[in-house]
């Protein structure tokens, strides 16, 4: 009884309706089940009137004129007809409450008399208090037959607004097997499968006679890739193309592809589905550029590989094509899955290219011309190179990664290394035995004279960071990381490295010196003094400069910032020693990591710029290296080896041996030190030409240095400088912007194509910007697939910096006058970049994309 006075309170309580003077209520109790309370019912500015059979025309003449201003709640327990109805009229412009249970639920829900019917098909769902509770959570304007199934779908399903594509999601998600589906079957026990499959059927036009959830996973997905490839293409799985609202298809599986966590299960899904409908079969018969856009299955990133690899390896030289393919799918779903093949891929093109580009031969000049090629250009070899095995090394059992290797290995090691490598040695041979330098090229023994000298000279307090084995090509990707991420200025130049190129030698060349000597131990003195091992070296700064000091990375990096600040207080130079790439390289169990570890050293060494500009306040900064270093993946063939040939030396590496004799010997460059080091003992060196190793017992080849080939002696010098915000040249780091180039911002289509231009390349501090490209209505819910673009181009042409989208609208009424918002989004910051208002006006809905 409490219940039923709170619902008939609330329901006087309800605002006028229009035309309304009053509240007039009419009880209906054909079972007589509140008879007896009847006279106990007292409500606030409510008159309660029974009607009876006999005062029909009393209370008529009661409502219309002898009061027609009080609020009435008249109860009556007769069973009402139309026919001889003294109260027809009045009944009809006032409300009818009803107190049983389906009644008191609808009048709770707010929901219109009318719809009482459809409340009362589904009278075992409103059984339960949880069901009603998330029911009556759902924030609904009116009450329709359907807006009713579909929210008791959404409560099966757990969902927190009314969403048929959501609760078609859940479905899904849960599992693809009919008998096991736990949605489904809430949906069958409390709504009804014929609910579910006639909403799926009105949405996404799936009309199977035999329903399940598999077929019906299989229509959306080749439904949503019949946008992406022409349908006379899929004419063997044709079925399974909706005839209308196929839109609506295209955008469920876009925003489940793109869910950053559900997007797993599709994955799943597309895997069996594709094989379900032998999509193999069909990409095998279609050219690459009548798929290249087709993101709903895996396979087709694998058809696309495929395709490139196999290319390759035919020597077809469309690099260009495999580039921009290889380019395009980097927005695509599935890029994630193979990405390491995707990029292994890509700089196997680059080398590709890099080999037509030479295709007659690298050229034989005089040796300084060939050391500024490989500054200029060759050293790119050497990354892509480098590159292609990081990729590898995350996917090695890939059985396309083998077959590529093996295109890589012959372009780098057979071609490249081989070629180069012989033109350096016949220039060396020719021009730089009796004196180690090149016309023009800054010695590295110079490095302390010529660059840190004359800033201490200035008053400027300075950071040298000297990293083992830091070759030329991976200082080059170091800069543009400084360079792109940090708000400091940075060059690279190259040095003539010493030889031989070993550690005791360049790290030695680095120090302040009036001379280098090396003694019959082999051991490498500065100015007398031993260069080996830390206190030496900070004894040997000392000398030059009485502020200053040197400590490990590794050192450096476990202190706090207040540590830091103590330890360097007062330094006016300090030297900062980095070994990554040499102590992975140099050890034969780890060497085959190389790498790997030049990955590492350029987030060490970017890391180690940032703390000596954040903690430190250091503004002027050197990295260098002592030498650089030859690595091939391959195991070396006996070819590759050479015997020392009798020569008496008094030490002997794989690169290089010092000996007392003089002259020329097969296969190897005998260098004069004299230009090098203060040569009292008369000490020759000898280094085997090209990339040769000398046979010496132990493990560990492929990783190499001591020799004379450019990848040792081009050694890095990075100049940094760092520029504050607000101090003069200083330039922030920003994104490249993106916008929008339509200039009609009407869409009378439900699919169509936008342009977008990249307004600044990317270079130096503008750095690129990934934005995810979607539609929205007033109240911000999606209402198009999403596209995802990469601002990264780095050309000069605007028509290069031009990129055009596809979307597609879902199928749902549109309002010609209210906006909708084109999105473009940062994808990292999640910040709006851009929202432009647009007008919809489709008319006549057509899937025809014109």
């Amino acid at each position: 009884m409490d219940e039923v006075i709170q619902a008939l309170q609330e329901a006087f309580l309800q605002p006028l309706n229009e035309g309304e003077q009053r509240k007039i209520i009419f009880w209906f109790d054909k079972d007589q089940e509140f008879a007896e309370y009847i006279h106990e019912i007292s409500i606030e500015n409510v008159k309660v009137h029974m009607l009876t059979e006999g005062n029909n025309f009393y209370t008529k003449v009661l409502l219309e004129e002898e009061d027609s201003t009080s609020n009435y709640l008249i109860y009556s327990n007769l069973d009402i007809s139309m026919e001889d109805n003294w109260m027809l009229d009045t009944i009809l412009y006032s409300k009818t409450f009803y107190a049983d249970k389906i009644s008191l639920i609808m009048n709770e829900l707010n929901i219109d008399p009318s719809l009482r019917s459809s409340v009362k098909n589904y009278e075992k769902f409103f059984g339960s208090k949880e069901r009603l509770r998330k029911f009556k959570g759902f924030e609904v304007s009116g009450f329709t037959e359907g807006t009713i199934e579909l929210i008791m779908m959404s409560v099966m399903c757990n969902l927190k607004t009314p969403d048929f594509e959501d609760v078609l999601k859940v479905v899904l998600m849960d599992t693809l097997d009919d008998t096991q589906n736990k949605y489904l079957d809430s949906i069958a026990k409390y709504v009804g499968l014929e609910v579910f499959w006639n909403a799926v059927a009105e949405l996404y036009g799936y009309e199977q006679t035999q329903k399940s959830l598999k077929t019906l996973f299989i229509h959306l997905t080749v439904t949503a890739l019949s946008h992406a490839v022409n349908e006379v293409r899929l004419s063997l799985i044709k079925n399974y193309i909706a005839t209308r609202n196929k839109s609506n298809a295209l955008v469920f599986v876009d925003h489940w592809m793109h869910h950053k966590t559900d997007y797993h299960i599709y994955d799943q899904y597309a895997e069996i589905a594709e094989k379900e409908i032998k999509l193999s079969d069909i990409v095998n018969q279609l050219p690459v550029e009548e798929f290249k856009l087709a993101d709903t299955f895996p396979y087709f990133d694998k058809a696309i590989i495929i395709y490139i690899t196999n290319s390759l390896e035919g020597r077809l030289e469309d690099y260009e094509t495999y580039i921009k393919l290889i380019n395009l799918r980097r927005s695509k779903h599935y890029y994630e899955r193979y990405q390491s093949i995707y990029e292994a891929l890509y700089y196997t093109v680059k080398m590709f290219e890099f080999h037509k580009r030479y295709s007659m031969g690298i050229p034989k000049t005089q040796a300084v011309d060939m050391y500024r090629a490989y500054v200029e250009d060759y050293h790119q070899m050497d990354m892509y190179y480098r590159k292609f095995y990081f990729a590898y090394d995350n996917d090695s059992n890939s059985e396309i990664l083998k077959k590529l290797k093996v295109m890589v290995e012959n372009l780098y090691t057979n071609w490249y290394m081989s070629e180069l490598s012989a033109h350096w040695s016949a220039a060396v041979q020719d021009e730089m035995k009796t004196s180690w330098i090149l016309p023009g090229i800054q010695s590295q023994k110079d490095f302390y004279s010529s660059f840190v000298a004359p800033k201490i000279y200035n008053g400027d307090r300075l950071f040298v960071i000297i990293s083992d084995a830091l070759r030329y090509e991976i200082a080059v990707e170091l800069v543009d990381k400084l360079n792109s991420e940090t708000t400091g200025a940075c060059d690279i130049q190259p040095l003539l490295g010493v030889v031989p190129s070993v550690t005791k030698m360049g790290m030695a060349a680095l120090l302040p010196h009036k001379n280098l000597e090396i003694d019959l131990s082999g051991k490498v003195l500065v100015n007398g003094k031993s260069s080996s091992g830390m206190d030496n070296r900070v004894d040997i700064l000392r000398v030059a400069v009485a502020d200053s000091t040197a400590i490990h990375f590794q050192e450096l990096k476990n202190m706090n910032k207040a540590g830091r600040r103590e330890t360097f207080k007062g330094k006016k130079l300090v030297y900062i020693y980095h070994d990554s790439i040499d102590a992975t390289g140099d050890k034969a169990s780890t060497e085959v990591y190389t790498f790997s570890a030049a990955e590492r050293a350029i987030a060490e060494l970017y890391d180690i710029v940032k703390i000596i500009k954040d903690d430190l306040s250091g503004t002027n900064i050197f990295i260098t290296a002592d030498h650089g270093f030859v690595y091939q993946r391959e195991a070396l063939e006996e070819s590759d080896k050479i015997e020392k040939e009798g020569i008496q030396a008094f030490e002997v590496k794989r690169r290089h041996l010092f000996s007392h004799e003089k002259g020329e010997r097969s296969g190897l460059l005998d260098i004069n030190m004299d230009s090098i080091i203060k040569n009292e003992h008369q000490i020759t060196t000898y280094l085997p030409k090209a990339t040769i190793r000398f046979k010496i017992q132990g493990a560990g080849a492929n990783f190499v240095h001591g020799g004379a080939s450019l990848q040792e002696i081009v050694v890095p010098l990075i100049t940094f400088k760092n520029i504050r915000s607000g101090q003069k040249n200083s330039r922030e780091i920003e994104k490249v912007d993106v916008k929008l180039t339509n200039t009609t911002t009407k869409i009378t289509n439900s699919l169509f194509t936008l342009n977008f231009f990249q307004m600044e390349k990317v270079e130096d501090k503008r750095i690129p910007r990934t934005v995810k490209v979607y539609m929205v209505n007033e109240t911000d819910e999606v209402i198009s697939n999403e596209e995802m673009l990469i601002c990264d181009r780095t050309s000069d042409k605007p028509d290069e910096r031009t990129f055009r989208l596809r979307f597609a609208l879902k199928s749902i009424p549109y309002d010609k006058n209210a906006n909708y918002y084109l999105i473009t989004k940062d994808d990292e910051t999640g910040i709006i970049v851009e929202k432009t208002p647009f007008t919809i006006n489709l008319g006549i809905v057509s899937d025809f994309d014109f």
